[in-house]
């Protein structure tokens, strides 16, 4: 069994630095992996960062933890951007992405940006970005 802490990168825990300190006390004390939220807090008023810059930062301040988002939420990325920028992330941290996709839970942070949250619609374009995700994240290594 693998242990891993999720850390909710919002308030406090927006900044990177808070993070890195995170990941790398959780290295020392045998915990495998990291993942952070994946979330526009900025949306609803609380700060919040980008998880892959922030993921990014703690790859390069630890050596053995495994990383990822606590769920990407795919209709709200553009998947081949995503699928290069997962990929470099990977080999920054030599091969320890993990990484996990998901519908996204919050419609305000489709709507604040006119785009739909119909859980349906976001289903589709999940599907459709997974299909080149998986596509680009192969060409990409």
């Amino acid at each position: 069994m693998r242990y891993g802490i999720e850390v909710v990168t919002l308030g406090a825990c927006a900044a990177p630095r808070s993070v890195v300190a995170l990941a790398q006390a959780a290295e020392a004390a045998g915990w495998d992996g990291l993942f952070v939220w994946d979330h526009l807090g900025f949306v609803w008023g609380a700060p919040s960062a980008d998880p892959w810059v922030t993921l990014a930062a703690a790859a390069q301040a630890t050596r053995r933890l495994r990383r990822g988002t606590a769920v990407t939420p795919l209709p709200r990325r553009r998947p081949q951007v995503l699928a290069s920028t997962v990929a470099t992330l990977d080999l920054l941290s030599g091969g320890r992405v993990i990484f996990g996709a998901g519908l996204g839970g919050v419609p305000r942070e489709f709507t604040a940006f006119g785009e739909s949250a119909d859980a349906r619609q976001r289903a589709q374009r999940l599907d459709e970005g997974w299909s080149c995700w998986s596509g680009c994240g192969r060409a990409s290594r």
